[in-house]
């Protein structure tokens, strides 16, 4: 959070040339999903995707104001929650609203894409580009996280480095990270499994994923009665 470069030390010229992050000014707001996909399945992965943008086309054509989906590769390494294996990794930035109740156009295509990357396919969430979501069940993906915890207790036995959500993240707590409430899938708190997780008075139900069925998502209705059609 340090690294912002001269916007921490940029002119006091009443926020004109403020970060777009900064928190004090109306500047970028949006929810990041980000995931690495093994390069054994990558090519299943993509064609997923592929599917779901040809029942449609238009799903996707907001993220390109925000990179379109940023693919990048990285390799394994033999850190504790390092990469287990050759992978690709995703990172797709999109809107979010101001108000946590009010769905977004396609919702459920995004949040499909994120539950195949992170659930289908097991990938690896990225520790700082997710939403609650991204870590339901992701330090159990890690075979040395065993070994991570017990370094990160005798390094840091006092908790100065910890936090209730790391310890959530981590699943030192096993309670907290799904915030089970109304709207709570809008804002990837949760996946839904119940109509008043998403947003049912505009239209925005918890439905089977198109293409990945064990998917729970917020689903327009009206989108839905298309594809039957």
């Amino acid at each position: 959070m340090q690294s912002s470069g001269t916007c921490l030390d940029s002119k006091n010229d009443g926020l004109i040339t403020a970060c777009a992050w900064d928190s004090r000014i109306k500047g970028e707001f949006y929810h990041q999903t980000a995931f690495s996909i093994p390069l054994r399945v990558i090519k299943d992965f993509i064609k997923d995707v592929q599917s779901l943008v040809e029942l449609e086309p238009k799903a996707l054509c907001g993220l390109e104001i925000n990179n379109g989906i940023l693919m990048r590769y990285v390799t394994a390494s033999s850190a504790y929650l390092g990469k287990t294996e050759e992978a690709v990794d995703f990172d797709i930035t999109y809107y979010r609203s101001k108000d946590p109740l009010k769905p977004r156009l396609y919702e459920d295509i995004i949040e499909e894409i994120e539950q195949i990357g992170l659930f289908k396919y097991a990938g690896l969430p990225h520790w700082g580009k997710n939403r609650n979501v991204g870590f339901i069940g992701a330090i159990n993906k890690y075979g040395n996280s065993d070994k991570f915890i017990k370094i990160k207790q005798e390094y840091d036995s006092r908790g100065l480095f910890s936090s209730e959500w790391t310890d959530q993240v981590l699943g030192i707590k096993k309670e907290g990270l799904s915030i089970v409430k109304e709207g709570c899938a809008l804002e990837g708190l949760c996946i839904c499994s119940e109509d008043y997780h998403c947003a049912p008075d505009k239209g925005y139900f918890c439905r089977p994923g198109r293409i990945y069925n064990q998917a729970r998502v917020c689903a327009n209705r009206q989108d839905q009665s298309k594809d039957e059609l």
